[in-house]
């Protein structure tokens, strides 16, 4: 079930990337969702995803803990 949520928060990030706003709201909301194992997951995900859209660059504070 876990890693059903992981893989469906990785699915609406990358759809919300084009929006800076939504995807940093996004964001923050998996950061309260996920286990710690998987968040450490999404941080490399997300690096991956950022320098593809560096505009998202913004949001990595949601990532710090």
């Amino acid at each position: 079930m876990a890693r059903a949520m992981f893989d469906y928060t990785k699915a609406v990030l990358k759809k919300v990337s084009f929006d800076v706003n939504l995807f940093c709201k996004e964001l923050k909301k998996a950061m309260e969702r996920l286990l710690p194992y998987e968040i450490e997951e999404l941080r490399v995900w997300v690096d991956a995803l950022i320098k593809q859209n560096p505009q998202l660059n913004q949001c990595l504070i949601y990532l710090n803990p």
